[in-house]
């Protein structure tokens, strides 16, 4: 029997490497999204089971589309599952932030997901229960100072999930969207710098504005970096959302995440906005 195929974007580290791993040792046969061929040759190595790595750069359109002809082609024209979870982080106050920056925080964590699953549905159709997995983000119900763009992004997420859920219905494709909290990956270890990069690109009027509110984040990102679960927890979820034969439309993962969702869904604007700016205060 073919095993379950799985595309999986953005697998180089944290999130996605620990699916690509999960997954290939449970029998997935796992084409591992990556950029550089160094992850690849690495990932390969760290599985006995069937991964193999695929140059991918998802703002990349027309290498996106030659990526999946070759899986199709490899697969006889059938993919059980993409799993989108490519994704960067922008940070910085908005007023700030360069319109560049905007537009890549939306090329790889919005349209860069949009154009893989295009590129992927024809291949899933014709699977038999195919599945659409997108790693969306708590900050993704929930945006905090400093954090605009990618949390922009991670909302936009939320609204293609849903969409996307109604319309491939009729096809029997099921789409659901995993909404990590903190999470340990190599991102923390960068914490400090990304912090450093938000203010060095500050004039001087802005550090003054935003110098609190940068202080601010640092104690917010080694809080999290202190709580945060193991990657290997979130691919568990992926599994579930893959193959459970009835998958929830949203997966919280992580303590954090479930407090923080049921903050967003049952205070109001005016307290839930009170409990963000105190937890965002050094």
């Amino acid at each position: 029997m073919r095993a379950r195929a799985v595309l999986i974007t953005g697998a180089s580290t944290g999130i996605g490497e620990a699916t690509a791993l999960h997954l290939a040792d449970l029998g997935w046969q796992v084409f591992a999204g990556v950029r550089r061929a160094d992850d690849g040759v690495r990932l390969k190595a760290a599985t006995t089971g069937l991964l193999e790595p695929v140059e991918l750069d998802v703002t990349d359109e027309a290498g996106v589309e030659r990526a999946v002809k070759e899986i199709g082609e490899r697969l006889d024209g059938t993919l059980t599952a993409v799993v989108n979870n490519a994704g960067i982080g922008v940070g910085g106050p908005i007023e700030y932030i360069a319109l560049d920056d905007w537009r890549r925080q939306f090329e790889v964590n919005v349209i860069g997901q949009i154009a893989v699953t295009k590129a992927c549905l024809p291949l899933i159709r014709a699977a038999s229960n195919g599945r659409i997995v997108f790693i969306g983000s708590i900050g993704g119900r929930v945006s905090t100072p400093l954090m605009g763009p990618y949390s922009a992004s991670k909302f936009a997420l939320e609204a293609i999930t849903e969409s996307l859920r109604h319309e491939l219905r009729p096809a029997g494709i099921k789409v659901a969207l995993v909404e990590p909290g903190a999470i340990k990956t190599p991102m923390w270890a960068k914490a400090n710098d990304t912090a450093d990069d938000i203010e060095a690109q500050l004039p001087p009027e802005g550090r003054r504005r935003y110098g609190k509110a940068i202080a601010g984040i640092r104690t917010g990102f080694a809080t999290q970096d202190r709580n945060a679960i193991p990657a290997q927890r979130v691919a568990e979820v992926i599994e579930k959302a893959l193959s459970s034969s009835r998958p929830r439309a949203r997966y919280l993962v992580g303590r954090d995440a479930h407090v923080a969702a049921t903050i967003a869904r049952f205070l109001p604007d005016s307290a839930r906005d009170r409990l963000v700016r105190a937890a965002s205060r050094a």
